[in-house]
């Protein structure tokens, strides 16, 4: 292509009708002829009055977007001597070939054409995660209908109008010192948790907390101990940092590992001791007497996933496994998810005291943390005893909506069903005989507008996965649990 039928190539495309600025569709024109190799390089283009003159557009045009061709190497220009296309073609990377193999046969392997890392296929592999984050039966989800919205805003609103400068910027290593400070007193309070401000790290949640402490405590390739069943969220973070997981069977007392595991120690266990997740027994005094004192022995660290201990129906638990470490063995993670609402992201880690500045500063610099005006709202909705006020009124909804729940088990199933995990959380487990595949229930539940979890799922060993539901009841009215535990024990009924 010459630069006259250049000029008629552009004449054909330059829309002058079109509403926006001249110069950017020359220029977009132009590009795109030298990038699909329209034009040869070392071609002329029109002189700009020539051009300017034949698409009806100004010639001051015409010269800057002469001029931005050339500041990007588009083309190559001098005073007098005209415009002319740049070989662009030796900016490109020659495409590498894979290594020949022994006969000289080049050999294209398909992981050298993967998207995804190994450890990005195990993640999109096994995913547990769900879009629906509401409704009958949806596990681990609380009413936010019930949050006290009007206290919340009223503080945040008060806080805004002091200028609030340094809360609009990122947050300092550990967080907000004051919201620090209401967590440390409230979890000695409540979960006779022991700590300073100073060893409380905030986080956006568990999952960070848990992640933080294994990017600083495991190598990949460490073996570590996770109750059997458990939270497939942990349970994928764990396997996609490279870590060996050993599942340990849970009885009524909590974990239970063999001789076997006990010769061979992990460099981490993680456990829910409070509320096991998600069958939902609490771990006996033995047991975390034996856990802790194992732990001292082989210099093990123990995570305590403390997610949901708040909510009990009509016993007390047992104080926190962290506070009762002597060895400073044992870290403590907990959220305000189930407490206040999952879209608040406010998480924190109560680590110890040897450790705090290092989970400090390494929390600020992987993930640059901020979200401090929600930070300081806590601090105050801690302080003001509006959280402890909130508890108590939700634990009472819930309690009677598990009872509404229970009750309807027993209408269409009588004892032939067994609950399980019914004393405490925000959810229980319902049994199904042997046999049964639960992730069929769920599936044609879900057709039918309801929501339940496949407990086989939980487990890392399938073969010894138990079949059943996990049922949530704190997301759901009395009003919408009726009615969707009738359509559940319709799908039921048809598998049993």
């Amino acid at each position: 292509m010459d630069s006259f039928i250049f000029s008629e190539w552009l004449l054909q495309r330059f829309d002058r009708s079109d509403p926006g600025p001249a110069y950017r569709r020359l220029y977009q024109l132009i590009c795109r002829a030298i990038l699909d190799n329209h034009v040869a390089a070392g071609m002329r283009l029109p002189s700009s009055r020539e051009l300017a003159a034949e698409l009806g557009i100004a010639r001051n045009t015409v010269l800057q977007v002469y001029e931005q061709l050339s500041e990007e190497g588009y083309v190559r220009a001098g005073v007098g001597r005209g415009t002319y296309v740049q070989d662009i073609s030796q900016d490109l990377v020659e495409p590498l070939s894979p290594p020949p193999d022994e006969a000289g046969r080049l050999e294209v392997r398909r992981e050298d054409v993967r998207i995804l890392s190994a450890r990005g296929q195990v993640l999109v592999s096994n995913l547990g995660f769900s879009n629906l984050q509401s409704g009958a039966f949806m596990p681990g989800i609380p009413d936010v209908r019930e949050f006290p919205l009007k206290v919340w805003s009223r503080i945040q609103n008060r806080l805004w109008r002091t200028e609030p400068w340094d809360l609009m910027r990122y947050a300092p290593a550990g967080g907000y010192g004051p919201v620090r400070q209401a967590i440390s007193d409230y979890l000695s309070s409540v979960r006779a948790v022991r700590s300073t401000a100073h060893q409380v790290i905030m986080t956006t949640g568990i999952h960070q907390g848990i992640d933080v402490a294994v990017r600083l405590l495991c190598e990949p390739g460490d073996t570590v101990w996770i109750e059997e069943p458990a939270y497939w969220g942990i349970r994928n973070l764990l396997t996609v940092s490279g870590l060996h997981l050993v599942p340990i069977r849970v009885d009524d007392e909590g974990i239970l590992p063999d001789g076997a595991q006990y010769a061979q120690p992990p460099r981490l266990i993680v456990v829910a001791p409070s509320h096991q997740y998600p069958l939902g027994m609490v771990m006996s005094l033995t047991r975390r007497r034996m856990l802790l004192d194992y732990a001292r022995q082989v210099s093990c660290w123990i995570i305590e996933d403390d997610y949901d201990s708040e909510f009990r129906y009509g016993t007390r638990p047992l104080s926190s496994l962290q506070g009762m470490d002597e060895s400073g063995r044992v870290l403590y993670a907990g959220s305000f998810s189930k407490m206040l609402y999952p879209g608040l992201r406010v998480g924190f880690l109560v680590v110890p005291e040897n450790l705090a500045d290092t989970f400090a500063n390494a929390v600020a610099e992987l993930y640059r943390e901020g979200n401090m005006m929600n930070q300081a709202v806590l601090a105050e909705f801690i302080r003001e005893g509006h959280l402890a006020q909130h508890i108590r009124r939700v634990r009472r909804r819930y309690a009677e909506r598990r009872l509404c729940l229970i009750e309807k088990i027993a209408e269409h199933f009588g004892q032939d069903l067994e609950i399980i995990g019914d004393d405490a959380g925000l959810h229980l487990v319902l049994a199904l005989p042997d046999g049964v595949d639960d992730n069929l229930v769920v599936r044609d539940a879900l057709q039918q507008g309801v929501v339940a979890r496949a407990l086989s799922n939980y487990y890392l060993e399938r073969a010894h996965a138990r079949p059943g539901l996990l049922l949530g009841y704190a997301g759901a009215t009395l009003a919408e649990i009726r009615p969707a535990f009738d359509t559940l024990a319709r799908v039921i009924g048809a598998y049993l």
